[in-house]
Formats: structure tokens, sequence, C-alpha cells
């Protein structure tokens, strides 16, 4: 059984999954050969739960949100929907699906278009699918809405163009809008990466109560850990490392001990402001900063040109599968799994 299996029992016990991956890929054809940017993953999120997608740059995680959003069609796998698979639905099932899946850009600038009005961006959605009966419902919905995501008074933005807020503004925006079909999940792909830190915060608190109050399940995309842990500590983290899903389990887990040696190269990349506690060794530990290309991967574990475990013969020999290292908790990691978690890294005095 793979470390995403459930038994029978468990299976019955659960919900069925608001959005699920099963076994899906992304495939692009280019110049340069085929490029595998995202390999047979499997992701599920529940209603009301929040499943943070965390890699580097260039891991799959946009390409990975575009296919559950339904964006993207697979190469192979399947996308599931409320139990039914997305690309067989017939058009109207379609489009409810598309209506309960609301996209959040990581440039809410770009994602607004700055010859309508914030009034005429709000209400666009509102009638065109009939979610009110005419154009004072909707905006007194659209008023309500920016009060949701702390716009206040809603008034004072209703005339407004994009470029006349902040960014974070303009985000609170991009989100009101994503919640005027009232969706069942959100897709917010790096969507506090281009504010400020104080205006992250708050936006990330905005989202946390909507969550709590609204009930909207997350797929939340970051490169950063330090967002998942604040945004997600009660949901699930999946690590991405080139278009393989590496770790996986809940989220204080996958912070407070990792076991693949990418996620705690991860966890010590997030800067800590005690500089008496200030962790050097992460960078140090690993064999190589450079990201392989997915045009050329290595063969085995794609980490292992990277990673301090690095065993001659097992890591380059072949793909590691999801497995379960802990309760709950798994890892993609031939030493990992046979020794289970190293309790020093390699480059640390008596390791």
């Amino acid at each position: 059984m793979s470390a995403l299996e459930k038994s029978p029992e468990t299976e019955a016990a659960a919900a069925t999954p608001l959005m699920t991956l099963d076994g899906v890929s992304q495939v692009f054809d280019t110049k340069a050969g085929p490029i595998r940017a995202v390999d047979n993953i499997d992701l599920s999120v529940n209603p009301g739960e929040v499943l943070c997608l965390v890699g580097e740059s260039g891991s799959g995680k946009t390409t990975a949100a575009r296919m559950a959003a339904g964006l993207a069609r697979p190469t192979s796998g399947q996308v599931g929907f409320d139990g039914t698979d997305i690309w067989s639905m017939n058009r109207n099932d379609f489009g409810t699906f598309r209506r309960s899946v609301q996209y959040v850009h990581q440039d809410p600038y770009a994602s607004l278009n700055p010859t309508r009005t914030i009034l005429q961006t709000m209400i666009a959605p509102l009638l065109k699918h009939g979610v009110v009966k005419n154009k004072k419902a909707a905006v007194v919905r659209a008023t309500e809405l920016l009060t949701k995501v702390d716009l206040t008074p809603p008034e004072t933005y209703l005339s407004k163009f994009p470029h006349q807020l902040s960014g974070g503004q303009r985000q609170r925006v991009a989100v009101a809008r994503a919640l005027t079909l009232d969706p069942k999940l959100i897709i917010a792909d790096e969507s506090t990466s281009m504010l400020d830190v104080s205006i992250r915060i708050s936006v990330l608190a905005m989202l946390g109560r909507l969550r709590d109050d609204l009930g909207v399940g997350f797929l939340f995309i970051t490169h950063d850990l330090a967002i998942a842990k604040y945004f997600g500590w009660h949901g699930k983290t999946a690590v991405m490392y080139l278009g393989r899903i590496v770790e996986f389990g809940p989220t204080p887990k996958i912070i407070n001990a990792p076991t693949h040696p990418y996620t705690r190269a991860l966890i010590d990349a997030i800067p800590e402001p005690d500089p008496d506690l200030t962790k050097t060794k992460g960078r140090e530990s690993l064999r190589s900063l450079e990201i392989p290309s997915l045009a050329h991967l290595p063969s085995g574990c794609t980490f292992h040109p990277r990673c301090p475990l690095f065993e001659d013969g097992l890591c380059d020999g072949k793909v590691p599968e999801l497995m379960e290292i802990r309760p709950g908790q798994s890892a993609a990691c031939h030493v990992v799994a046979r020794d289970g978690v190293p309790e020093k890294r390699p480059d640390e005095p008596g390791a």
C-alpha cells in the first residue's frame, strides 16, 4: 500500500475528497525534447481543508494547480471533483466545476482588468452567471464581499481602478472577486509573495478568517515554508521537487520534524530573526546548490546530485516511492526509508 492510500475502513469513514489528483502527469513537448513538469502525483483536498503545496521555483507547483483548476488537461492521470473526473463531465457540469473552483493569481495587478473599475470587476461574474437578479442586487453583493475582505468602507473602492490601489488592496479585490460565485475551493498561487511582509500577514489573516467562516477549501501554493506554517498549520503540506511529491503529511509534522533531506534544507533556509539561533548548516550540507534541468533529469532520485545522504548505486539507480516514514507522514527517499530519519545532518559535529 502506498503512502497516500487508505484502508477500506478508513475510506468508508472519511468524507469524499473535494478535489483529487490521481496519478497526474503533465508533459510538454519542446525543442529540447519532452519536459515532464509534473510526474505522477497524488493529492487530495477535503472540504474546508488547507493543502499547502511547497517547493522551489520550477518544481511544478503552478502546473499542478492549473490542472486542479481545469485550466490545463493532464497528459495522464485523473483530476476529480466531488468524486467525478472533470474531463468526463458534460459542458454544464464542467461549468459548475469551474465556478466552484476559483483561482487567485500571484500578481493582482496583472489579474485585474486595468480598464474596469472595482465595481465593474465585481459585478461582471455576478450578472453573467445569474447569481443576482439585477445590477442593484449585484452592487449590494459587491459591497458585502469587499467588506468581507476588509476593504472598508467599500463605497470608497467601487469607483477606483486597479492602479489606484495598493498591492495588498488589489489582492483583496482579487479574493473578493473569487468569492462572487460562492466557490468550494480556492487555489491561491503564491498569492502573497509580491506583497510587503506586513501586508502579507494581514492578507493571510483575512484568508484564514474566510476559510473558517465560509468553509472554503484551499490549495495554497507557496515557495516559503514559513508561510505554509502560518496559513496551513491545521492542514496538510506536500513538498514538491522537480515535478514529484517528495514529502507529505500534516503541516506541524512537516515543519517540526521533516524527514526528507530536501524538506530539511527548505526548513534550514527559513530566516531566523535571532542571530544566535540562525541556521547556517542547511545550505552547506547540500552537495550542490544547482537545480537540475527538467530537460535532463538525473537518474533515480532527482534530488541525489544535491542530497547529503547520497549513496552511489542506490540513490541514482531507482526512483524512490512515497513511503510512510512515520504515522501519517511520508517521504520519497531510499536512505530514510531504509535507515529512518538521521538525528543529525552529516555536517554537524558528532554526526
